[in-house]
């Protein structure tokens, strides 16, 4: 079995990194320093659950020299999926697996848009993890996790292929029953503390403890609760106090990807997750203040960190 990881940042580094640690062919598709420094030294990576270093089978930036995969991860930021979907097409099997595992809501959707639906299966991930070097990941908290399913439902064989793949490589994987739920729930939470933390500078545990900033938290979720439910997916009815106990047990000081790259000035998923559920409420006539409110105080640092 051949994996191909696309985007070799926190999630695909950490994951890719187990798979080839396994002794399993993966391909890593990288760029820049972060290309050279792998090449040459291999993939480091610093986990609170043991370090290694991975030797992939190939690491490259060109899709041209890459195998046909029989599975492919998709780790980039959730506005580069499209992208991403295009580039892999050249190394696509007629049975090859694709699975999004970037934060946001819509993912498998993009996918959808620009490669066959048959090879698409939705997933996310449960990780703290990013880059902290070229060519070194830093894992710093939470047992990872990857979640996947049909995104119909249905149970495949295919599914326990994958299930093989990710067991051999070791982390915790879980085969959902309902994947659009799950990829809700984790979007609902990331969501929620990625742009109120972004707007406070703070840590989510700062939040947690400000009752003013905790009833934003809530009310944050309890409009995304109400998109989800507009668009049809089956999110139960305690979801938002089940996402509030969830964002008061997680560490103090953890941050999200997403507020860190806004307050450090880089492109961020700020339109994947506050700005979609504003314009997805707009569509569907639900109202979302305070997500209005985030969404439009944070894009003018959208706007320069894109230019």
């Amino acid at each position: 079995m051949h994996t191909v990881i696309i985007g070799i940042g926190g999630v695909g580094g950490y994951f890719g990194g187990k798979i080839i640690d396994s002794g399993q062919k993966v391909t890593l598709v990288a760029r820049g320093k972060h290309l050279e420094v792998i090449l040459k030294d291999g993939l480091q990576v610093k986990s609170i659950a043991g370090d290694f270093i991975a030797h992939p089978f190939m690491v490259t930036d060109s899709i041209d020299k890459v195998e046909k995969a029989d599975l492919i991860l998709i780790c980039t930021k959730s506005w580069q999926v499209k992208e991403a979907g295009a580039l892999i097409k050249p190394i696509l099997k007629e049975d090859t697996v694709v699975i999004p595992l970037q934060n946001g809501a819509d993912n498998a959707e993009k996918l959808v848009s620009v490669v066959d639906k048959e090879h698409v299966l939705g997933g996310l991930c449960r990780i703290y993890s990013k880059i902290e070097s070229p060519g070194v990941i830093s894992h710093f908290g939470h047992t990872p996790e990857v979640v996947f399913g049909e995104l119909d439902r249905k149970k495949t064989d295919r599914l326990h292929k994958v299930k093989e793949i990710f067991d051999k490589a070791g982390f915790k994987n879980t085969i959902s029953e309902d994947i659009g739920v799950a990829i809700w729930t984790k979007f609902m939470f990331i969501a929620t503390v990625s742009g109120l933390g972004a707007l406070t500078r703070a840590s989510i545990g700062e939040m947690y403890e400000a009752p003013d900033v905790k009833k934003l938290l809530e009310q944050t979720a309890t409009e995304i609760y109400k998109v989800g439910i507009a668009k049809g997916v089956a999110l139960p009815t305690t979801i938002v106090d089940s996402i509030m106990n969830f964002i008061g047990k997680q560490p103090f000081d953890s941050t999200a990807s997403t507020q860190r790259d806004i307050l450090e000035g880089r492109p961020s998923e700020l339109e994947n997750f506050n700005g979609y559920i504003v314009n997805e409420g707009k569509r569907l006539g639900v109202s979302t203040p305070v997500n209005t409110f985030v969404y439009s105080c944070l894009a003018p640092m959208e706007i320069k960190a894109r230019k």
